[in-house]
């Protein structure tokens, strides 16, 4: 429920704050005090659009602030969900600042209007005199007779079935839909796989394949050139190996004389030892060359496989054509295995189907169960609010299965006698309306705990003992939630718990709007008015009492 509202900067408010009752709030003042201006504010925290021309000073930011406390709703996972911090206590903001630029905050975290309307819409049912086409709405319709019929267990369980059905049936079709391309393409994927597996090919074949040619087809240049080097490295008394001996003869004869000496010394050892490993490698090497005019056109012809393979599958290395063997590998093991994983498939779809049927039929009979008794409550309802011809119906028809199950629902109104009932937004007026959408209201309160309900002038239209009534409806209806409602009857006034009064402030350059907490007194005298005008008779001063006390 609402624990404070803060509104500042907004229309003509340009600092409103209140703490409502947990039970009955009623907000009453002259037209045109602000009333529903206040509406205009509390949606901004359920995620409606607002521009600059809320601003009540147009150089100051428009903030409004609630405060609720969340503990009945349950709603920790919803939280949870949206990354948000849960306590009991949740805390919405929301600003718009002069340059047009709107915020919102959920305890302190900023949220997009998209999240601030998911939460918002869980803590706040907001009805203005306007809102028309909810009711008629055939989702709201069904969503009344599954809170009236307690079926969240049985909607949740069929939720469950149908987004494993949805899921089976989307892989089905798209398994059913790639069946028909693999079986067009078989051939030609078995082809270019025989012949990729025939190739036989390895990750770095081409690299050793290229070195190898270059090879044969410089081996004679390459064998002078090592004989070359071995002739420099051991040839004879002008050689490298007896220059260095020579070298290590001389550093020798002087080593004892410095450690740096000596040092030399070790290192013309290790130059030696490097050398000897050289030439040892070099002469490997050479014994390993043989021009073989035959291996050489061998490795031609494997890389220009390779090369070809190359060009028509568009690639540049053989790891790519691997990956594309795999590939139509997997395409002729599922085209072999196609009929198989088609009919398991289908045995998993038609038990999910079965599964579906099953709960859609238990969900739909527990719907059609509470017409009777859903029609006869809010009838009499409507009776004791003035509609004494009132006639509702529901009609069902039984639909391929969606997300909600199997029932499309209208529920058809008539306020008249001998009037054949119709859909409700073709038969309703506006004041008949307001009583529908209330009774429906409030039986949805006696069977779910619904949010801070507010209500804009959802007395319009009627007066006298069917106000009475309405106002011992609302009362009734406040013991379990917490209600807040704008009203211009002193039957209504009369039963809240707390009673606001909005008035104007001319006494400046700029009107503004205010509100503030009625005492005993106040109430007494502010109700006299509502019945008898401006200076109240002590008559109406009686009758106010009279209705407080009734």
């Amino acid at each position: 429920m609402l624990t404070h509202l803060l509104i500042k900067n907004y229309a003509l408010i340009k600092h409103l704050e209140m703490e409502p009752s947990p039970r009955l709030n009623v907000i009453t003042g002259e037209t045109g005090a602000g009333k529903s201006i206040m509406l205009g504010a509390i949606n901004l925290l359920m995620g409606s659009r607002a521009d600059t021309k809320v601003l009540w000073n147009e150089e100051e930011k428009c903030i409004t602030e609630g405060i609720f406390n969340i503990e009945p709703y349950h709603l920790r996972k919803v939280f949870e969900a949206e990354d948000l911090d849960y306590t009991h206590e949740a805390v919405i903001r929301r600003e718009i600042s002069p340059t047009g630029k709107s915020r919102a905050f959920i305890n302190d975290t900023p949220v997009t209007l998209e999240v601030l309307r998911r939460i918002g819409n869980r803590l706040m049912d907001v009805h203005s005199q306007h809102e028309t086409l909810e009711l008629g709405n055939r989702t709201f319709q069904l969503q009344l007779i599954d809170t009236y019929a307690a079926n969240n267990k049985l909607r949740d369980e069929y939720s469950l079935v149908w987004k494993n059905y949805s899921t089976l049936k989307k892989d089905y079709q798209s398994l059913m839909a790639e069946a028909s391309i693999l079986r067009q393409e078989s051939d030609f994927v078995q082809f270019q796989l025989t012949e990729l597996v025939n190739a036989n090919l390895e990750e770095q074949e081409q690299e050793a394949l290229e070195s190898q040619l270059k090879i044969q087809e410089h081996a004679e240049d390459i064998k002078t050139k090592f004989n070359q080097i071995i002739q420099q490295i051991d040839g004879g008394e002008f050689s490298i190996r007896s220059a260095l001996a020579s070298v290590r003869s001389l550093l020798n004869s002087i080593s004892s004389y410095s450690p740096g000496y000596a040092q030399l010394l070790t290192r013309i050892e290790s130059v030696k030892i490097e050398l000897e490993d050289i030439s040892s490698e070099i002469e490997a090497e050479d014994s390993k060359i043989e021009f073989d005019p035959q291996r050489t056109e061998t490795v031609k012809d494997r890389l220009s496989l390779i090369y070809q393979l190359f060009q028509k599958h568009k690639t540049s290395t053989i790891g790519e054509l691997l990956e594309l063997q795999n590939t139509f590998q997997s395409k002729a093991d599922k085209t072999i295995n196609l009929d198989d994983t088609l009919a398991a498939l289908k045995k998993e779809l038609d038990t999910a189907a079965s599964q579906l049927d099953a709960k859609a039929r238990e969900l739909s009979k527990s719907r059609i169960k509470i017409f009777s008794p859903l029609c006869k409550q809010v009838t009499q309802l409507l009776v004791s609010l003035g509609i004494p011809d009132t006639q509702l119906k529901i009609e069902t028809e039984t639909v391929p299965p969606v997300s909600t199950g199997i029932d499309s629902i209208e529920i058809l109104f008539s306020a008249n006698k001998g009037v054949v009932p119709r859909p409700l937004a073709q038969v309703a007026s506006g004041g008949e309306f307001s009583r529908l959408m209330f009774a429906v209201k409030y039986v949805m309160a006696e069977k779910a705990s619904l949010p801070t309900l507010v209500l804009d002038e959802i007395d319009s239209g009627i007066s006298g003992e069917i106000a009475v009534q309405l106002g011992k409806m609302m009362k009734t209806m406040a013991e379990r939630h917490q209600l807040i409602t704008i009203s211009h009857l002193p039957q209504i006034a009369a039963k809240a718990d707390n009673h606001y009064f909005v008035y104007k402030d001319n006494s400046t350059d700029k009107t503004t709007s205010h509100i503030r907490q009625l005492d005993e007194k106040e109430r007494v005298a502010e109700i006299a008015k509502m019945i008898g005008g401006a200076k109240p008779s002590a008559v109406a001063l009686e009758n106010a009492r009279e209705l407080i006390k009734g």
